[in-house]
């Protein structure tokens, strides 16, 4: 049963900064290649509470990386570009007045499927039907980055319930993916990413109207290929 089309595709190669927009991507076993590759931590602290992240430090999001094949590129708010290296990391400690780590590039990618930096499973989608509900919820135009998507999903039916695909196998392009579950949203969605002015009631819309659950998680059943305009077909 055809779900809709995808209509854009975000990947994000350093956590908690602005990522890169693309027309296509491949799909490897761990997600999106070069999605979530590299990031900034504390050495002190352990486990999800080491990572520096726009929900204390938003600077971050305006911070553009992207994935290449010569590593990963950073593109400075102040000037400048950065490839994944110390003159990175001088600059974020002189801006946020924090002393940070790095991964070594390629530590929080996959290649033990581990998902170091990645909130749950893989991929990330949103839906134009939900969207467009929390627009009307919070009667403000809702700019889908704020929830760092890696797909945006066109759908058929515009009263599509995601309740309903919980579980689902979903063929897009030809990579296969299973929706595992919903994402759990946080302070993070205040944060206007271009801006970074934040809006509370948006977090209090979200919670009343979607019970913070907003987006979904799903898992790579098959690798592939996914571009804008394919169209995503439930197949279980």
């Amino acid at each position: 049963m055809k779900i809709g089309v995808t209509e854009a595709i975000w990947r994000y190669p350093v956590k908690s900064m602005g990522g890169e927009r693309l027309e296509q991507v491949a799909v490897e076993s761990y997600g999106l290649l070069g999605d979530r590759f590299c990031s900034f931590y504390d050495e002190a602290k352990q486990g999800w509470n080491s990572y520096h992240t726009a929900r204390k430090l938003p600077g971050l999001l305006l911070y553009q990386a992207s994935y290449t094949d010569e590593g990963i590129k950073v593109k400075s708010p102040h000037g400048g570009s950065f490839s994944w290296d110390s003159q990175l990391q001088e600059e974020l400690e002189q801006v946020t007045g924090i002393r940070m780590s790095m991964s070594v590039e390629g530590e929080a990618g996959r290649e033990d499927n581990s998902l170091k930096s990645v909130d749950a499973a893989s991929i990330l989608l949103i839906t134009d039907a939900s969207l467009r509900r929390l627009k009307e919820k919070w009667g403000k135009e809702v700019d889908p980055l704020r929830f760092r998507p890696n797909l945006f999903i066109g759908t058929d039916d515009p009263q599509l319930d995601e309740n309903d695909l919980i579980g689902a196998q979903l063929r897009i392009g030809n990579a296969l993916v299973q929706v595992n579950s919903f994402c759990e949203r946080c302070s993070m969605i205040t944060c206007d990413p271009e801006s970074l002015e934040r809006d509370p009631s948006l977090l209090r819309s979200v919670n009343e109207s979607f019970g913070l659950k907003f987006g979904l998680y799903a898992s790579v059943l098959e690798p592939g290929t996914i571009a804008v305009g394919d169209t995503v077909i439930r197949v279980s």
